[in-house]
């Protein structure tokens, strides 16, 4: 069934938590939801595929190659491939996390 999807609103807050809900998951990339409550994060690592990170709420840290980005809700993250990542949430936020698998 074709519907559209809220997305801010398909992924919920989970207290000292990380919540992620899979959208889509096809051989070309994946669309991820995530709810990162205050505190919580992902530790640094590599993706072999350029990521896109859409900050749908709230506020997020990103370190992408050692810099600080800070991104707000509209805001939009290019991370490329094999460049060491990691996400700090030091306020809650939501995001989409868009993985291109091709060249």
């Amino acid at each position: 069934m074709v519907q559209a999807i809220e997305l801010k609103e398909a992924v919920s807050y989970s207290p000292g938590s990380v919540v992620s809900k899979t959208i889509l998951d096809k051989k070309a990339g994946t669309l991820t939801l995530f709810a990162f409550d205050q505190g919580q994060g992902l530790s640094e690592h590599t993706a072999p595929f350029d990521a896109v990170v859409q900050i749908l709420d709230g506020e997020a840290q990103l370190i992408i190659g050692g810099k600080d980005v800070y991104a707000k809700a509209g805001s939009l993250v290019v991370m490329p491939a094999n460049v060491p990542h990691a996400v700090r949430a030091e306020k809650k936020f939501k995001m989409l996390l868009i993985m291109i698998r091709g060249e």
